[in-house]
């Protein structure tokens, strides 16, 4: 809560928020980390802190059905971590090794697959299981794995049809947070032979203090949560409240959010329909008791009241993170809803629909996103009009029935979505964008110019929608408006190759050709195996007066045909 982060893909980790990673960082340890799936980017600042941040995902292939690209099996993963592992083992190392298999859709690879063939789930945990395994032996063989604290968590569960949720982040009950937590200390700790399973509930905010106790390092003042390791030396019965708390409704729909609290054995859920369960008898929150016991839900309303006061900060510490239209697309690939209406997650209204009964929209909504990104364009619409029967005046809704008529390429259909998307929410910048590309492929061009304008003050870090932009100047033969739109594409971007080439391209055609080849050989520089750059690039240095480089440009075209 501190962090003011309460979804990914709205938000980016404020440079100044302390990192497990830069504090043992600033303790001379080695810091790397491997992830396995583009929700953890770099561009989220989740890499504050690390000298090595593995993700290295490819957003810029937006028409590309790249969706392998944006999740990285645990054997990659595995691969490059012993890789840096060999590299820093000589000194103090933290590693972060994170595992993104267990996700739907469920696929295990053989043998997994044919093990767990009715289970795919458990095939999935297994397989990332023993990517753990090959980490512990290798720690084991080069004497390091009795000196080293080692945690494995898990960020959620799944819901698996509990609750009507099939995988997780939409409601807050124990089917998708109760998640496993195991610490082994190091052998030179007092605590290394103490094995105990404790049953009191924690929460994963108590990790980052508990491993600096262990490697003797104390956290930051006003760090959240607190060291797990005195549960290993006595017995505390008082244990600590949980919050628990879900914006995914509220950020993506504008339905309402959802937190909680739990004490001892009681879950309050606080919701337009708040909730109450007793864990210890009804485990999986099947009766809610909140109409049976008014003055203990008064008692925790107040105390998660107290909790969220007492740890959101004034103002907001979190930075606004405006996600490009590639990105956002990868991020759906993931399984991600990755669409946000823009509304504001600091004003509770208590009028908003409860997430509850909503259940079965979103569900729809979640079954179109997978058929979309695996071209099951059809059914994709088809999902999305019967959840916008009962949601009418859904801008997500809307937005991703326009995606799905654009890539359907029934382009008029998709300018009545988006511009239906933006009578609901003038400000959706990228429903503004994806009108301008649908104005655009219909031949529209002011109306491409139009709303590609909009986009850009609605979002200036939109660096597609200003190479678009700058095509459709081109296409009205406005070059130097053309010209100052693709140059900004690169400034907004520096590494964007086709920014670069639509730059190269139009001054080879204004027959600036050594500009051209300036241009092209950095478009050739970041996106070496496209070969429209390789051919551009053999027409700039025919025109520039260099004949023998063209041939060797057109040389290297044909040797990767063959």
């Amino acid at each position: 809560m501190k962090t003011g982060m309460h979804d990914f893909s709205g938000n980016r980790l404020s440079p100044g928020e302390p990192t497990l990673a830069g504090i043992l960082k600033a303790q001379s340890y080695h810091t790397g980390a491997v992830v396995g799936a583009a929700v953890l980017d770099h561009r989220f600042g989740l890499d504050s802190g690390f000298d090595f941040y593995y993700d290295h995902f490819d957003f810029n292939r937006l028409d590309e059905a790249n969706l392998d690209a944006m999740e990285r099996p645990g054997d990659k993963v595995a691969e490059i971590a012993l890789e840096w592992l060999k590299k820093n083992k000589s000194g103090k190392f933290f590693l972060w090794v994170h595992l993104y298999d267990p996700h739907y859709p469920y696929t295990p690879p053989a043998p997994f697959s044919a093990t767990f063939k009715n289970q795919p789930y458990d095939g999935e945990i297994a397989f990332a299981d023993a990517q753990l395994g090959r980490l512990f032996r290798y720690l084991k063989s080069n004497s390091l794995y009795d000196n080293t604290v080692i945690a494995v968590a898990g960020d959620h569960g799944e819901g698996l049809g509990e609750h009507g949720e099939r995988t997780h982040g939409f409601f807050i009950y124990d089917s998708t947070m109760h998640v496993p937590l195991i610490i082994k200390m190091a052998s030179s700790s007092r605590l290394q032979a103490l094995n105990r399973v404790i049953s009191q509930p924690v929460s994963l905010v108590d990790l980052m203090p508990t491993l600096l106790e262990a490697v003797n390092s104390a956290p930051p003042v006003g760090t959240q949560g607190r060291s797990l390791l005195p549960l290993l030396v006595r017995k505390i019965e008082s244990g600590s409240e949980l919050y628990t708390e879900t914006f995914l409704p509220r950020l993506h729909f504008d339905w309402s959010e959802l937190r909680g609290i739990r004490r001892q054995q009681y879950h309050f859920i606080d919701g337009p329909k708040p909730e109450l369960y007793d864990l210890a008898r009804d485990p999986h929150e099947m009766i809610n008791i909140y109409a049976e016991r008014p003055a203990l839900n008064r008692e925790l309303r107040a105390l998660l009241e107290e909790t969220i006061q007492k740890n959101t900060r004034n103002g907001d510490s979190s930075e606004k993170n405006t996600l490009d239209p590639a990105m956002m697309d990868r991020l759906k690939s993931l399984g991600y809803v990755a669409v946000s209406g823009g509304v504001n997650p600091k004003i509770s209204n208590r009028e908003l629909p409860d997430p509850k009964d909503r259940i079965q929209v979103y569900e729809l909504i979640s079954e179109a996103i997978t058929e979309s990104q695996h071209g099951d364009l059809d059914n994709s619409i088809r999902n999305l009009h019967q959840a916008i029967e009962k949601e009418p005046s859904s801008v997500p809704i809307h937005y991703l029935l326009g995606l799905d008529y654009y890539r359907k390429q029934d382009f008029h259909s998709a300018v009545e979505e988006f511009s239906r998307v933006l009578h609901l929410s003038p400000n959706y910048a990228l429903a503004s964008y994806h009108l301008g590309l649908a104005y655009g492929r219909l031949g529209n061009w002011d109306e491409s110019i139009s709303a590609l304008k909009s986009t850009i003050e609605l979002d200036g870090t939109n660096y597609s929608a200003e190479l678009n932009l700058g095509v459709a100047y081109s296409q009205k033969r406005m070059f130097d408006e053309a010209l100052a739109a693709f140059r900004r594409s690169i400034t907004i971007n520096p590494d964007y190759a086709a920014g670069h080439k639509a730059l190269g391209q139009m001054f080879l055609f204004l027959g600036q050709a050594g500009q051209a080849v300036k241009s092209l050989e950095k478009a050739k520089q970041l996106s070496p195996n496209d070969p429209e750059i390789h051919a551009e690039l053999a027409r700039a240095y025919e025109a520039n007066g260099e004949p023998r480089k063209a041939v060797e440009e057109r040389h290297q075209i044909h040797s990767k045909e063959r």
